[in-house]
């Protein structure tokens, strides 16, 4: 639930106001109390099921209540977001015939970020399961940048034919207002879950190199643990970053616009993303970006205009480019402001919410 509210909340109002009969499933309510969608007028249903679980019975379940949630609402159009609801959901509307599937995939991340056996048996296992989901016969399949549409289809689960890009999931601008930065000490901003897949720990080295060579900077660690994600880092060392006196830890914001504000730059090292929000974020809040260049990341910004790029796992670098910006404030704001204009471009949340309409009314077309 709080991926959906943080994340397509607008693209649901968007529908209530179009006049479509709006149902939300979830699987688990997170920090959003689902009164709270009730409150605006959305029919919703719990299907219960838990993000990190492998169990086989449980997973047995899932997909037994997805298949009963499906059957007793009898969607015309079924719009599908994160993994267990895509795969599982993709699978069932096959044999259920829903008549029209949208699946949104956000990112790839373990499943392609890492080339172990662990990962590797993974995909192999997994193969059938994407091929089936993301096989229906009137299908679009939103990705959030076209690195991850040529892995999948590269894969041979994807038809590229069904392949929509949309960047990202939009920002409403009139929440950035705050565009001058402070006179203050240089603050360094990481928001996001504390996952070693996002770089945390690249975030956390780089925080160190700096106050080793003596630059003046406070480091804002912003976002909470999440079990549920294998790659989550542990409260141990989250307790021993609390020691670090160049480094705040601040747990989850629910006001980015109002940290963004009090940050200099956005730090996101993270080892792959669909399109980061809080990159696009940093850019609606006028705010320089230092990333990795991989997929996602590197499609948030302008390289050298909005942002610097930086190679993935690599503290040094990372301390590099955060240094170089804290030296150069002016060119540091001018990037800020090229990000804004950015944002204004691209990331706009009606320019997003448009582009899934026009999805919509493309498929229904097909079977009028």
């Amino acid at each position: 639930m709080s991926f959906f509210y943080s994340h397509r909340l607008p693209i649901a109002e968007a529908a209530k106001d179009k006049g479509y009969d709006v149902v939300i499933g979830y699987g688990e309510s997170g920090r959003v109390d689902p009164k709270l969608l009730e409150r605006k007028g959305f029919k919703i249903n719990l299907v219960p099921m838990e993000r990190g679980s492998i169990n086989i019975f449980k997973e047995i379940k899932v997909i037994f209540n997805i298949l009963i949630f499906l059957i007793r609402e009898k969607p015309d159009i079924l719009h599908l977001i994160t993994v267990k609801p895509y795969l599982y959901g993709g699978i069932i509307s096959r044999l259920i015939k829903v008549p029209i599937l949208v699946t949104a995939i956000s990112g790839l991340g373990t499943l392609f970020i890492h080339n172990n056996l662990r990962s590797r048996l993974l995909r192999f296992f997994l193969f059938p399961m994407y091929k089936f989901a993301l096989n229906h016969s009137n299908q679009n399949v939103i990705l959030q940048n076209i690195s991850d549409a040529e892995t999948l289809n590269n894969w041979g689960v994807l038809n590229s034919k069904k392949i929509r890009i949309i960047k990202g999931s939009g920002i409403n601008l009139n929440d950035f207002t705050n565009l001058q930065e402070i006179n203050n000490i240089p603050a360094i901003c990481f928001a996001g879950r504390l996952l070693k897949d996002k770089g945390v720990h690249e975030f956390v080295s780089a925080a160190k190199i700096i106050r080793d060579r003596g630059v003046h900077a406070i480091f804002y660690l912003a976002g909470d643990l999440d079990y549920s994600n294998p790659s989550s880092i542990n409260q141990k060392y989250l307790n021993e970053l609390k020691k670090e006196k160049n480094i705040k830890v601040l747990g989850f914001q629910n006001n980015i616009p109002k940290l963004y504000s009090k940050s200099h730059i956005v730090c996101l090292p993270s080892y792959r993303e669909g399109l980061p929000k809080a990159l696009m974020e940093a850019a609606a809040a006028g705010r320089a970006v230092v990333t990795t260049d991989v997929p996602g990341c590197r499609d948030a910004i302008i390289p050298n205009k909005t942002g610097l790029l930086v190679p993935i796992k690599n503290s040094n670098k990372l301390a590099d480019a955060l240094q170089w910006l804290i030296e150069h404030p002016h060119e540091r704001i001018a990037m800020g402001k090229a990000g804004r204009q950015l944002a204004e471009k691209e990331f706009q949340i009606e320019k997003i919410t448009r582009n899934h309409f026009d999805i919509y009314e493309d498929l229904i077309s097909k079977i009028q």
